[in-house]
């Protein structure tokens, strides 16, 4: 649909070549399907954002996602390749705070219309209720803004968590708000997009119904995961989120965390400790092991691949519900 920024494009690319960067391969799917298209031509950060960009923009939307699948999120690293997607494209939709590169490539582009998830709805603070034990490489000045140079820092501004697409009910909230943004930047298809984001809150209501019924009765409501991705769920549930690290999912725990989640799990009838699909389950093996729990995955739905309990977004929430209903002891 984008034709307007083709030669802006034509010409990075050439920059590129002429620089010996063309070897760099793109994390999304072929450049040529990525914009100027009869479509309207949507980037998205990473699955979840996909997602929503698919599930609203229906037959309307071209969508590429600049996140492989399998790849983890928080380590991606924009190519020269993608930045001329992105200029290509007539929308972006990403999450800021979650990606450092993604927010840095789409502020500089000159992408006409660039949906920011985390001003769609409400971000909360969850490294207290995880433990306080946020990563060690987190450094943050006064305004919250992440230094350069760490890769896998994703903490919103003044510690918030950006993994909102976990609470259904904030999920919800997004995407009326991606919703809207499509009608405006795209008005000859505002209605079919009105529709299909109001069957997408439907669904997402229905999924934290099933949720709240779900979790209601149970023994306990204490949980440990790998890194605190799930905050918003917890809150949301009544549920509390014990972190082996913080933010960072591949931060290392120091020995006191690790002896504190052991004596957290004895006292709270603690018997799972969960690990994610894309990041180690080493460190969560081991602990299990020391202090005699079982293993169970948990996935943040950061991507979908081969070994996701699912095809999409609302089977592999199902099975998260599974998983934290046989290891709360949930009725």
């Amino acid at each position: 649909m984008n034709v307007r920024r083709h030669h802006i494009s034509a010409a990075v690319l050439a920059a590129v070549t002429a620089l010996g960067l063309g070897g760099l391969t793109a994390c999304s799917s072929d450049s040529s399907a990525a914009g100027n298209t009869d479509k309207f031509d949507v980037v998205a950060s990473f699955y979840p954002m996909a997602f929503l960009a698919e599930q609203i923009g229906g037959e309307h939307v071209n969508v590429t996602s600049l996140t492989q699948p399998g790849q983890e999120p928080h380590d991606l690293e924009i190519s020269a390749k993608q930045t001329a997607q992105l200029e290509d494209s007539d929308a972006a939709l990403y999450l800021k705070g979650l990606q450092p590169t993604v927010d840095e490539a789409i502020g500089q582009s000159e992408v006409k219309t660039k949906i920011d998830a985390a001003t769609l709805t409400s971000l909360e603070s969850h490294a207290a209720e995880s433990g306080g034990h946020e990563d060690e490489h987190a450094h943050e000045d006064e305004h919250g803004h992440e230094d350069e140079g760490h890769g896998h820092d994703h903490e919103h501004e003044e510690g918030q968590d950006p993994h909102v697409w976990l609470d259904p009910v904030k999920y919800a909230e997004v995407a009326e708000g991606v919703g809207k943004a499509f009608e405006k930047a795209d008005p000859d298809h505002a209605a079919d997009y009105k529709k299909n984001t109001a069957a997408l809150v439907g669904k997402l209501n229905a999924l934290d119904e099933k949720f709240e019924t779900g979790l209601a009765d149970r023994r306990t409501g204490v949980f440990i995961t790998t890194h605190a991705a799930f905050g918003h769920l917890a809150e949301r549930y009544g549920l509390t989120e014990e972190a082996i690290s913080g933010l960072d999912p591949e931060s290392e725990p120091s020995g006191a965390r690790v002896k504190e989640l052991q004596q957290t799990a004895k006292a709270d009838g603690v018997t799972t400790v969960f690990y994610e699909t894309l990041v180690s389950d080493r460190t969560a093996k081991t602990l299990a092991a020391d202090a005699g729990l079982r293993t169970d995955v948990l996935d943040p739905v950061e991507g979908i691949t081969d070994d996701s309990r699912g095809d999409d977004y609302f089977q592999v929430m199902e099975a998260n519900l599974a998983a934290l209903q046989k290891a709360l002891g949930a009725k």
